[in-house]
């Protein structure tokens, strides 16, 4: 397979100075009658202005001549090729693509919406102009076919997938430089070179959005109620510990039941307990 290779065109500044002396000369072969020789100065000239090309900083112009490949032209400036080559300008600057959100189904078939951002550039341009017919639609395509893929490979989120390492909504860095590796590899025929991929939206799709947040609010909700018990229990068995060592009261198996399921209540209920003073006995 073929790759770019540069070449060192010949200065413009020059062939401009051969191109005025050539429509001077024809001028003057014309003035004074000499047809054939303004002729032939009149064809070098043509020429040698068809010559002329300008490459910009971060530029290139790829030479082809009759279908055959001649190289390309990285250095910027203003120079002269040989006129019978077709000239193509191929910008060899970072350029950014921020993707329209698309739909398509996580690992576990929850409709997402997902969206990304890439900054790629051109870096071979003979595959560029060769190796695919539009560079830059191929961009578009094999990033929009990368991102579908990785959307199929993980789940949303772990509330599901509890066996899932990864997740799309979770997984942060580990997540965008896989994205980037595949729009890498899909691009590396077209010479594309990738500078950054990363996911800029991620949501649930419309159908299923509220459905999902108000699961994600009972998840949160039971994983706080878990939390509270957790502690409630913990300082219920430090108040039992505290009361037997100190032998502030002696209190039977029912008193304790007793005790443990007021102070359950208190610590987990998610209203402020109304206290009750009770002005008898203990027994009473």
């Amino acid at each position: 397979m073929k790759q770019e290779f540069t070449v060192k065109p010949v200065s413009g500044y020059l062939a401009l100075l051969a191109a005025v002396l050539f429509i001077g000369g024809a001028i003057a072969g014309f003035a004074f009658n000499i047809i054939w020789l303004g002729i032939i100065l009149t064809v070098l000239f043509i020429l040698a202005t068809i010559g002329f090309t300008v490459v910009y900083p971060n530029g290139s112009c790829v030479l082809v001549l009759f279908g055959a490949y001649k190289g390309s032209i990285r250095d910027n400036g203003f120079f002269w090729v040989n006129p019978f080559y077709s000239k193509r300008k191929i910008s060899l600057r970072a350029r950014n693509f921020d993707s329209e959100p698309i739909k398509v189904n996580d690992k576990i078939g929850n409709p997402i919406k997902i969206g990304f951002v890439l900054v790629w550039r051109v870096l071979d341009t003979y595959k560029a102009v060769f190796d695919v017919d539009d560079y830059q639609h191929f961009v578009l395509v094999q990033s929009d076919a990368a991102l579908r893929k990785l959307a199929g490979l993980y789940p949303y989120d772990n509330l599901e997938d509890h066996e899932a390492v990864m997740a799309l909504r979770s997984g942060g860095e580990e997540i965008n430089e896989e994205l980037e590796r595949e729009i890498r590899d899909r691009l590396k025929i077209a010479g594309i070179e990738v500078i950054e991929a990363r996911i800029n939206y991620i949501a649930y799709a419309e159908e299923i959005a509220n459905a999902m947040l108000r699961r994600q609010q009972a998840s949160a909700v039971v994983s706080a109620r878990f939390k509270i018990v957790e502690g409630a229990v913990s300082m219920v068995q430090m108040a039992l510990e505290q009361l037997s060592d100190k032998n502030i009261v002696e209190l039977d198996e029912e008193k304790k039941a007793a005790m443990v399921s007021n102070l359950m209540v208190v610590l987990c209920g998610d209203k402020d307990a109304t206290p009750v003073v009770n002005a008898g006995t203990l027994h009473t």
